[in-house]
């Protein structure tokens, strides 16, 4: 492949748009594509190309990289970039489409002769911005070298957990670091959501867990949300609802049993229930009050 390689983005929501953005200032000619064309209009001003169907953006593209809500909008997305995919064309697929959902999408490469990498990706809205998101990557050794320059323009660091993207194992290491995530936003918000209904000032906590053992970043910036009250999405709750039942199928598959992670899923689908679907996953707050 040459130093600037063609590079298809499908999906320009949240993560997908940082990412396409970074590419285009990494010096790669970058096409996106989105289902809601004006998501995509704004990369225009960065240098992307908007194609008007996933055919016309994955066409002579070197390697087509796949940012959607889940397994069956990427399933849905390549079928229609099917005329436009030729053999020996990179896919890395990022989308978080859990284990049953990474099958057809293997299957799909394999039937199209593509050269698939399973490549989910850690972050949010910041780290995706900034081009510091952890790559999480399953694919085949000797060629991984034609994809470096793109994981190193949207990534901070790329783990390689396997050389078989379809063996889903980056996408079970997802669904684990994504557990952890999840189970962080519940408790940050369950232990404000106490302190409000104990008369405690949450800021008290704060300062008691403060350079401690029991502090993060993750606790200071969705404390931060919650206290603010900016629900402005760097990970949107309907997204979070998706990716807890991905957690919990998998687990239930595996004959694991996660009491919390299936109790946060469906404290998540009460606050979506509640009107907050659009909003940060931090909004799992306003699951503690009311209905």
């Amino acid at each position: 492949m040459a130093d600037q390689l063609e590079v298809a983005v499908l999906g320009t929501g949240i993560m997908g748009a940082a990412m396409a953005r970074n590419l285009c200032r990494s010096g790669h000619a970058v096409r996106v594509w989105n289902r809601t064309r004006a998501k995509a209009e704004p990369l225009a001003a960065d240098g992307a190309r908007i194609a008007d169907t996933p055919a016309d953006a994955v066409r002579g593209a070197d390697i087509v990289l796949t940012i959607l809500y889940d397994g069956a909008a990427a399933l849905e997305t390549m079928a229609e970039a099917a005329p436009g995919l030729r053999p020996g064309t990179v896919w890395l697929q990022s989308t978080t489409a859990g284990l049953d959902g990474l099958v057809p999408l293997a299957e799909l490469a394999a039937a199209h002769g593509l050269v698939f990498f399973d490549s989910p990706v850690l972050g949010t809205r910041g780290p995706a911005e900034q081009g510091k998101l952890v790559v999480l990557a399953a694919g085949p050794e000797d060629a991984r070298d034609g994809v470096t320059s793109v994981l190193d323009a949207v990534g901070g660091r790329t783990i390689w957990v396997g050389d078989d993207g379809a063996s889903g194992a980056a996408t079970r290491l997802k669904l684990v670091c994504n557990s952890w995530a999840l189970a962080l936003t519940h408790a940050t918000a369950e232990a404000l959501a106490l302190a409000k209904g104990l008369g405690v000032d949450p800021r008290d906590f704060l300062a008691a867990t403060e350079g401690g053992a029991l502090d993060s970043g993750y606790l200071r910036a969705k404390s931060s949300a919650i206290l603010d009250g900016d629900y402005t999405p760097s990970f949107g709750l309907t997204t979070a609802v998706k990716d807890a039942r991905l957690v919990v199928e998998a687990a239930e598959a595996a004959d694991v049993r996660l009491d919390v992670a299936e109790a946060g899923w469906h404290r998540f689908t009460r606050a979506e229930a509640q009107g907050h679907g659009d909003e940060d996953m931090a909004a799992t707050y306003f699951a503690s009050f009311g209905d």
